[in-house]
Formats: structure tokens, C-alpha cells, sequence
């Protein structure tokens, strides 16, 4: 019996030492989507609603996970204490400066992120936006950036709590047709691609697409079915290699993306979308930028990612998506289309119905003075001190 306890006793330290070494080489994986419908709270508009009000719209509409595209502290502020996830965005801008200087990277997560945290409940960190195949000079400083940003969260001890992310364009990829033939750019792939991949498998973060049906259709309207683009009832394609059968054109997208990912060694790698949409208007070029063709393809969206699944490449990774936009954006530049992706209009109301809610307007008291402004003024307490002598003296001159 004393030999079986020694044995038992050996095992569990086995056991335990195991568990200790695995927990120090594994990447434990932060949770920063939950659920899987999100949205991109763009703000490069001048008639859009205060942050306030736009937590109000988010929380009617039961919109859980919010991405931004910088560190806005009015909007960080106004999401503290709501359950909101909100994800940050570090502009283009800073990469060169985050990636040469670790101290500034350390100041900007003090100053930007961990003084807000946990009220605000900050889940990510995104590090640039659409980089790589984009810029030659950004693209050398990203892997820096990202290393520096993670480093400093560590230092701070949130990096178990905060997730490191970059999100790339469709431009990084190329043969995308059919998806399993998909690789990325050679002027990415080793240079840059391969190295922030590592790093990210490393930490545990997926790998983040921006993936527009609208754009790919605009770009190839004769070869490619709109049906297909809106998740409307359509033959579909089937990948030749593969034998997988496609019936929407964003699943395809995300097959495209898993299958570079494999080929450059990443196999297990979770894509998540973190742009996609419709644009609702555009020049006349942009034919298909029509509200039937926005609504058509957001409440689709909607649809496919309730089903709670992957995709045909990927079955058991369920699909996550970030909608591109909350507002119309009258500042940004470029084709019409760009500033006419969002769900709902400036003064809040809904662009095209896709099952979310207005924002409502504050409710006015039919009361000159409600209960709160008699509060807020101190004049309960009198009335009540009025109310009390009122009866204490009807009480004595009926006893006389």
C-alpha cells in the first residue's frame, strides 16, 4: 500500500510538472470576440453622434464587440462600465515610432490602455490597418511595433487580457482562385508575412482579414455572380482541387486566406473578419453600391453568422466577422462608396433595416419637475420637512 501511494504521489508530480511546462511554451489565447457579430466604429465624419450616444445604439442593438481605429480617450471614456468589448486601434502613424523606441511604446499602453482598463473593457489592440503589400516602409516597421506593444502590455501584466492583432487587405494574397490555390505575395510572404506570423502564433493571435465581396465583384462583374457576392440562392462554385462547393463569395475569401495560411506553415491559425460590408451609395461606376444591395448583403451577413460555423475549408472554426461601418463617414476620401457603408445614418436612424434599432431620442417629462429634477434641485428633502409640521400641527388642533 505504501508503494502504490509513493507511485500515485510520483504520478501526480509527473503530472504537475508537465502541466507547468506546457503552460510556459503554450500561447494561452486571449478571448477578444465574443459571440460573433461585431461592428467598426469609424469616427472620419463631422455630423456623426457624441460617444455617448453611440454606447446607447451599440447596447439597443445588442452589439457586444467594437473595433475603433484609434485610441480616442473621449470614446474609451464613454464605453467604461458598459460590457461593451472594445477593441483599439494604434494608427499607421505610430508604427515607426512604436517600433524604434520601446520606452514610447511602454508610455502610449500607460497612457492609452491600462489607465482605462478594466473599466473600459479593452480586448485588443489593433497595430496599423491594412500594412503589409501596402507600404514599404510601415511594412518594416510593424513586426517592431507589434513586438513592442505586446512586450509593454506584459511588462503591465495585461497581455493575458489584451490581444495583439493587425489586420491585412485582400492585396496580400495572391492565385485566390479557387481557394485552396491561394498563397501570399512573394514581396510579403518571407520579408514580412512569415516573421509577424511566427510572432503572432507565439502570442496566440489569429490572423485578421479585411474582406470585401463588394470590392472583389466591382473588380470582375463578368465572371463573377452578384448572387454569389450577396448570399442570394446561386449555383455556387466548386474548388477544383478541393472538391469543397462555395455558395457565398466571403466564405470562399476565408478558405483563400486559410489556405496561405497553410502553405506558409500556419495551418492551425484562426482567421477572424475584422471588415467587411456593402456600401450603400456610390459614383456611377459603383452600380451595385445600392441600399437593396447593402441591406440585402448585411442581413445576409447577419444570418450566415448566427448559424455559429466555419467555413468548408474550416468546419469546426466558427466565423467571426466585425461589420464595416456603424455611420456614413462624410470626411473620408476617395470614391463615393467609401463614405457610405455605415447602418445607420448621421442623426441615428437606420440607413436600411437589417433588424437593429434607431437611436431614440431622450425622453422628455410631461411634468415641469420631475421627481429627479426635485432631487437634483434639494427640494424633496423641504417639501418632505413642509409635508411632516403640516401634520404634526393638524394632529394638535384636533386633539384641542
Amino acid at each position: 500500500m505504501f508503494y502504490k501511494a509513493m507511485r500515485f504521489g510520483r504520478l501526480n508530480s509527473f503530472l504537475f510538472l508537465l502541466l507547468l511546462l506546457s503552460s510556459q511554451t503554450a500561447p494561452l489565447t486571449v478571448n477578444a470576440f465574443t459571440g460573433t457579430y461585431g461592428i467598426n466604429y469609424g469616427r472620419i465624419a463631422d455630423n456623426i453622434p457624441t460617444p455617448d450616444k453611440v454606447v446607447q445604439l451599440l447596447r439597443a442593438a445588442k452589439i457586444r464587440n467594437v473595433r475603433i481605429f484609434d485610441f480616442d480617450h473621449s470614446v474609451l471614456q464613454a464605453f467604461s462600465g458598459t460590457g461593451l468589448e472594445l477593441v483599439v486601434g494604434l494608427p499607421n502613424g505610430y508604427l515607426k515610432d512604436m517600433s524604434d523606441n520601446a520606452d514610447h511604446a511602454l508610455s502610449w499602453v500607460k497612457d492609452n490602455i491600462q489607465q482605462f482598463y478594466p473599466q473600459t473593457r479593452i480586448v485588443g489592440i489593433a497595430i496599423g490597418n491594412e500594412v503589409l503589400g501596402n507600404d514599404q516602409d510601415l511594412s518594416e516597421s510593424l513586426l517592431g511595433a507589434a513586438k513592442n506593444i505586446y512586450n509593454a502590455t506584459k511588462s503591465l501584466h495585461l497581455d493575458h487580457k489584451i490581444q495583439i492583432t493587425t489586420s491585412h487587405s485582400f492585396g496580400v494574397f495572391d492565385n485566390s482562385y479557387p481557394p485552396s490555390n491561394c498563397t501570399f505575395r512573394d514581396n510579403v510572404k518571407q520579408q514580412f508575412m512569415v516573421p509577424l506570423l511566427a510572432f503572432f502564433q507565439q502570442i496566440g493571435s489569429p490572423f485578421c482579414l479585411n474582406a470585401y465581396p463588394f470590392l472583389t465583384y466591382m473588380s470582375d462583374p463578368k465572371h463573377i455572380d452578384v448572387k454569389y457576392a450577396l448570399f442570394q440562392k446561386n449555383p455556387g462554385i466548386v474548388d477544383s482541387q478541393t472538391k469543397l462547393h462555395y455558395d457565398n463569395l466571403l466564405d470562399a475569401q476565408i478558405d483563400a486566406a486559410y489556405a496561405a495560411l497553410e502553405d506558409a506553415g500556419f495551418k492551425k491559425m484562426e482567421v477572424i473578419i475584422t471588415e467587411t460590408g456593402w456600401a450603400s451609395h456610390g459614383d456611377p461606376s459603383e452600380a451595385v453600391a445600392t441600399p437593396e444591395n447593402a441591406k440585402t448583403y448585411n442581413y445576409n451577413l447577419r444570418k450566415r453568422l448566427a448559424l455559429r460555423k466555419g467555413t468548408p475549408m474550416r468546419p469546426k472554426i466558427m466565423l467571426k466577422a466585425y461589420v464595416f461601418a456603424m455611420f456614413n463617414e462624410d470626411d473620408k476620401p476617395g470614391p463615393a462608396s467609401e463614405r457610405n457603408f455605415g447602418l445607420w445614418k448621421p442623426d441615428g436612424s437606420i440607413s436600411y433595416d437589417v433588424g437593429f434599432p434607431a437611436l431614440k431620442s431622450s425622453a422628455v417629462s410631461t411634468s415641469p419637475f420631475s421627481i429627479k429634477d426635485i432631487r437634483a434641485r434639494g427640494w424633496l428633502t423641504s417639501y418632505s420637512t413642509v409635508f411632516t409640521t403640516s401634520m404634526m400641527i393638524l394632529f394638535l388642533l384636533l386633539r384641542s
